[in-house]
């Protein structure tokens, strides 16, 4: 097993090398990035080799055995998911243990396929919780793993999710732990490491808190990746919902990011690729 865990973290090495000429070759605005679970049943690969036509270079979302067929076909990793589940998060400590080892596990993995984010969730409610007590867990653990990602060069990027539509999976979270914006934005700040940021969900922060602007420009240093929806329902970012994506990109633009913009809408269109790269247009393709 693990001669076989070496094979193919020196072929996820070799990927990432690879790949990275692709992203070189075609600088734009944002390096644009597809969310891959949102084109289930779509192939990841297939998903990737539609991706890169209209200018999307980044791909997350996917499961792990994924990366090396994606990454072959010229495809970057964005972000690194799957250390732990938005459900079992190191609010509750019946998850600490777990989600200690995959965060670790995480860490090493997003250094083989030369990713520098990693995702992580504070986790749901549970009967009995005290609101800061959970939150204590929550630093706890991520002040305990940071220093590993610190020196792998790797940062943790602790999503934000909203709790108000439960029209549907996944286009909100009923009972998540950590729905308020700004008290995430507390959370990175009692982690206090470079390598803990926050991932700003352009739509579950429009869903929970809203004001994107000025919260884009008063917290951008906290801010470590993006991900774009429409609201209401999670859908394409056409005339159908309600956010005005040009100033909010040109906000984000304004404070000199120029990391990974993840496009994670569930598309309604009937062309889906067609929609991505709506979307790339959209925000400054």
């Amino acid at each position: 097993m693990l001669k076989r865990r070496n094979i193919l973290a020196g072929s996820l090495s070799v990927l990432a090398l690879s790949s990275k000429g692709a992203e070189v070759q075609s600088e734009q605005k944002f390096r644009h990035a597809v969310m891959a679970w949102c084109y289930k049943p779509m192939k990841p690969v297939n998903l990737a080799r539609a991706a890169l036509k209209v200018g999307v270079r980044g791909i997350e979302g996917l499961p792990q055995a994924a990366y090396p067929a994606v990454m072959a076909a010229g495809m970057k990793i964005s972000m690194v998911s799957g250390a732990h589940s938005f459900k079992e998060g190191p609010c509750n400590p019946e998850f600490t243990d777990k989600v200690r080892a995959g965060l670790l596990h995480g860490i090493e993995l997003a250094k083989q396929v030369g990713s520098k984010k990693l995702i992580t969730f504070p986790g749901m409610r549970f009967p009995g919780m005290d609101d800061e007590e959970a939150a204590k867990r929550c630093i706890a653990l991520w002040k305990e793993v940071v220093p590993a990602a610190e020196k792998a060069g790797i940062t943790l990027v602790l999503e934000h999710l909203s709790s108000r539509d439960d029209s549907a999976p996944m286009k909100g979270h009923p009972g998540c732990f950590g729905d308020d914006v700004d008290f995430c934005f507390d959370l990175v700040r009692r982690v206090g490491s470079p390598n803990f940021k926050l991932l700003f969900d352009i739509y579950h922060v429009s869903v929970m808190n809203g004001d994107l602007i000025r919260r884009i420009r008063d917290h951008h240093e906290l801010i470590g990746h993006y991900h774009t929806a429409g609201n209401p329902g999670r859908g394409e970012l056409d005339d159908k919902q309600e956010i005005q994506f040009a100033p909010v990109i040109a906000a984000i633009e304004a404070t000199g990011y120029d990391g990974w913009l993840a496009h994670e809408f569930i598309p309604t269109w009937d062309d889906p690729i067609a929609a991505l790269s709506h979307a790339v247009k959209v925000c400054g393709g």
